[in-house]
């Protein structure tokens, strides 16, 4: 480990029937609504996941004032610090779901990172030069998420973010979803295909002055922006210490 001597210790790791498909089925013995689960907060067919809502129309109000800072990335950690939402991973919630309300007056330009977002919202966010990006957390990654100080406070390693279990893959592998695991070269067709279905222009994002942090995304294993899985945030005394031990680089990074 770099700085001051000390080290951290790494954790373990973790038929189609006939020649068309049955009503509801895409083929195969899955019903089309459990290959893509509904995503409606509190729907009776997605107990096990909770999703609290936040407007466009209040991240706009915490914008406005001053809570949220826009020229920075944006995801729970900061929702949760700004006081827009609350999140009890041990409660069943897996982070919170970006509604539609006030998509008429959403004017802020920002780079979000959200768990669900409705087509709508991804076009009100996109059509104002912005950056969104749905991702998927499992319990301990999204605790560490909303709660870093406590967490650094107890010098451990940041851990590795888990991948979406099978019935969200698909989700978080779109590019229509603007899913963090779908296919990077994608994403610019997706969005010019929901500009032209919603009637606007969209920008080049290419030659805005705040390019850099509306391209920056995270890595799919890792948990803060600017931080990396394996690093230990020393708070006491303001150092981040890194891993040097191939064993605990190779796990980190695999």
């Amino acid at each position: 480990m770099h700085g001051g001597g000390k080290s951290g210790r790494g954790h373990k790791g973790q038929r189609q029937r006939g020649t068309r498909p049955r009503l509801g089925f895409e083929g195969g013995q899955t019903p089309f609504y459990l290959v893509i689960p509904k995503y409606t907060y509190n729907d009776r067919h997605h107990l096990r996941r909770q999703y609290p809502p936040l407007s466009l129309k209040k991240l706009q109000y915490l914008i406005d004032l001053g809570r949220i800072d826009p020229t920075q990335p944006i995801d729970l950690t900061q929702l949760i610090n700004a006081r827009g939402v609350t999140v009890q991973p041990f409660k069943r919630h897996y982070g919170i779901q970006l509604v539609e309300e006030g998509a008429d007056t959403f004017a802020a330009k920002i780079n979000i990172e959200v768990q669900l977002a409705s087509e709508l919202t991804i076009a009100a966010v996109e059509k104002n030069g912005g950056v969104i990006t749905t991702a998927f957390y499992d319990p301990r990654s999204l605790d560490v998420l909303c709660k870093p100080v406590p967490f650094f406070q107890r010098g451990q390693p940041i851990p590795k973010r888990m991948l979406p279990p099978e019935d969200l893959a698909r989700y978080y592998t779109d590019p229509k979803s603007r899913g963090y695991l779908a296919d990077p070269s994608k994403i610019p067709g997706a969005r010019l295909e929901l500009a032209r279905k919603y009637g606007y222009v969209l920008p080049d994002i290419t030659k805005d002055e705040l390019f850099q942090m509306l391209s920056t995304r995270k890595d799919p294993r890792q948990i803060f922006f600017g931080l990396a899985p394996g690093w230990v945030v020393n708070m006491s005394e303001k150092k981040i210490l890194k891993p040097m031990d191939e064993g605990l680089l190779k796990y980190y990074s695999s």
